[in-house]
């Protein structure tokens, strides 16, 4: 039987892979930061058939107990500081966990068992504004924000890792993806969630204390740019394509997109369209305080080689991510005013 571990489990993605790997049989495990409140909703349906170490990217000794301990033949690094805005913020912080941790993990592979394949969650936001239209594996890299300068240095070092020690080090080039398990502070989750309590007419959501700032929708949901636009996918498509790559013979870079983009201003059309609420543009105002220093205008990706050596393409449209999220936030918002 397989083994596989992941950090950054109790996240989106990670809660979404661990699922895949439990149904094709593996032993999983997850590392998960000390904190004093933790929150393992995203796996708490799974927490007896997984196990979970105490560890941290910001501490190697950790991740090569957790090595030593668990044995795994596959580690997928998911675990990062993965907010755009809060990288501006908390640049150095950004660095420390999104670039320099994926390297503490290589360098414990390195330490304990050179056999082990290695996946990075790389990103599109390394692309930065770039005019080559769909972008794949061999497009310029640009990164505008610290977060994508972080994503890229642990692209380049696992590329690195590759070359140099003749590891089974990949990186997945993954555009935007999305789920009901993207944190409230995601633009896409956002706009969903509100729309959700607008239309069931709640005012100030309970859900509060779950973001970063209280969501009170007393006034309008307030946005820094409508027009950018972006790649967007559902989150449980990809991370097949995390497996997939770490079952190849060898080791590779991969893009996975739908190869379409869309606007902020299109998802929320298309969410109050499908909430059945008109006249969309009354709810929404510009506020500066959410602009970026840099913002991206277009990112969109080729998944030409995924789709030939992976055998992968993403099942579901644009439309279907955004009902898919709407349903549940709909039926959250009824949870917790029923509380």
């Amino acid at each position: 039987m397989k083994k596989a571990l992941i950090t950054g489990i109790t996240g989106q993605d990670g809660s979404y892979l661990a699922e895949l790997l439990l149904e094709k049989g593996y032993q999983v495990a997850g590392i998960i930061r000390r904190v004093s409140t933790p929150n393992l909703v995203n796996i708490s349906h799974i927490l007896a058939d997984i196990k979970l170490y105490d560890a941290d990217l910001l501490d190697q000794g950790s991740i090569e107990r957790a090595l030593n301990d668990f044995k795994p033949q596959e580690v997928y690094n998911l675990a990062a500081q993965s907010f755009v805005k809060t990288s501006w913020d908390q640049p150095i912080l950004t660095g420390e966990i999104t670039a320099l941790g994926p390297v503490r993990v290589l360098e414990a592979i390195r330490n304990s068992d050179r056999s082990i394949k290695f996946y990075q969650a790389s990103s599109s936001e390394m692309y930065g504004n770039n005019t080559h239209g769909l972008l794949n594996e061999d497009s310029p890299m640009i990164p505008h924000s610290p977060y994508a300068i972080a994503k890229l240095y642990a692209h380049r070092m696992t590329q690195n890792y590759r070359e140099s020690y003749n590891m089974f080090a990949s990186n997945g080039i993954l555009f935007n993806h999305e789920s009901p398990r993207r944190g409230i502070e995601f633009i896409t989750r956002k706009i969903t969630y509100a729309v959700a309590c607008i239309k069931s007419g709640i005012k100030t959501s309970k859900m509060g204390n779950e973001a970063k700032e209280p969501l009170v929708y007393k006034s309008k949901i307030k946005f820094g740019n409508l027009d950018s636009k972006r790649d967007w996918g559902y989150a449980k498509d990809y991370v097949e394509v995390m497996w997939k790559m770490l079952q190849q013979k060898k080791p590779g870079d991969y893009v996975a997109a739908r190869g379409e983009a869309h606007s902020v201003r299109e998802f929320l059309q298309e969410t109050f369209k499908q909430a059945g609420i008109k006249d969309w543009e009354k709810y929404i105002e510009i506020d500066p305080r959410f602009k970026r220093p840099a913002d991206l205008t277009y990112l969109s990706g080729d998944n030409s080689k995924a789709k030939k050596e992976l055998n992968w393409q993403p099942g579901t449209d644009f439309k279907g991510l955004i009902k898919i999220m709407l349903t549940s936030d709909f039926e959250l918002v009824k949870k917790y005013e029923q509380n």
